[in-house]
């Protein structure tokens, strides 16, 4: 039963999650991408601090470590994804991320010694396919190979690098959470990706790369009060207390239906829209998600 109620809600968080393509897709009009996540990160972190406090003093050193490694994988997904978002549509940043799957058990190897299946395998050649199909701007079969790449873009790159650290963060997670309380690893994930954020923020402004614009309009405020909130600390509780009792690789499967939800509500409430091939390419990267689980589960099995 406990089992069940983990995988329950970590489906939650995967609905939260998938909420979060549009919302922010449409506040990066008014705010620059590495400043919307540090005002998103510095007041979850603001709000959780006097609940902190006291845990705080009893947390050992191990503890500290192993949230601020969490908090710097977490903030690096979070920055990339972010940015990712104000180059590309939020169709595509939703099953991009969802790639993370297939790297997943890459870092299941190098952290844990677990070898990859050979569903692994199979799940990559969907997903690459479906990557190809996806980053195509063609309607026609005929013009499919002239195209192939032509729209990949660099916000669909550092969506890709999101993946990457993704990947990294749901294997280390499933270790530290294992060891320690919950809730300092909650806080020092939040507040190391929001001192992360400033520093970076005021790097990158400084520099040029991005100078920081923000102006307060509604949709900044909604996306700032359902991320910081549903999206932030909700989330990345349930996710940090529940992930322990459901194995990364089913937490993966799970975290899978993110991009589905994503592009549902992309075309529902910004009529975004892809090619048919993008279209395809998306259910390949699906499939591919799932058969990377399923296949050598199901050779298990049978025997």
């Amino acid at each position: 039963m406990k089992k069940y109620t983990g995988e329950g809600l970590l489906l939650l968080v995967t609905l939260i999650w998938g909420a979060t393509f549009v919302i922010i897709k449409v506040a990066l009009k008014d705010v620059s991408p590495v400043l919307f996540v540090t005002i998103r990160f510095s007041f979850a972190t603001l709000l959780l601090l006097p609940f902190m406090i006291k845990k705080l003093k009893n947390t050992g050193r191990e503890v500290f470590y192993g949230g601020i490694v969490l908090g710097l994988m977490y903030f690096t997904g979070f920055a990339t994804q972010t940015i990712g978002l104000n180059y590309t549509t939020a169709t595509k940043s939703g099953f991009i991320t969802g790639t993370f799957i297939l790297f997943t058990p890459v870092f299941q190897y190098l952290f844990e010694k677990k070898k990859p299946g050979k569903g692994n395998i199979i799940g990559i050649v969907f997903v690459l396919l479906g990557l190809i199909l996806l980053s195509s701007k063609g309607e026609s079969i005929f013009g499919i190979f002239h195209e192939i790449g032509s729209g990949f873009n660099i916000g669909d790159f550092f969506t890709l690098l999101c993946a990457v650290s993704y990947a990294m963060y749901l294997v280390y997670l499933d270790i530290v959470s294992k060891k320690f309380d919950y809730m300092p690893l909650v806080f020092m994930q939040v507040s190391v990706t929001a001192v992360s954020g400033i520093i970076f923020t005021a790097l990158l402004s400084s520099s040029g790369l991005e100078p920081a614009r923000f102006s307060f309009t509604g949709n900044v405020l909604f996306a700032f009060l359902y991320t910081t909130l549903l999206a932030t600390l909700v989330t990345t509780t349930l996710q940090t207390r529940f992930q322990k009792i459901v194995t990364p690789t089913k937490a993966g499967i799970i975290f899978s239906f993110e991009p589905i939800f994503a592009a549902l509500l992309a075309y529902w409430a910004i009529h975004e829209r892809i090619s048919h091939f993008g279209f395809l390419g998306g259910i390949l990267i699906f499939t591919g998600l799932l058969a990377t689980e399923l296949f050598d589960k199901l050779k298990f099995n049978n025997g």
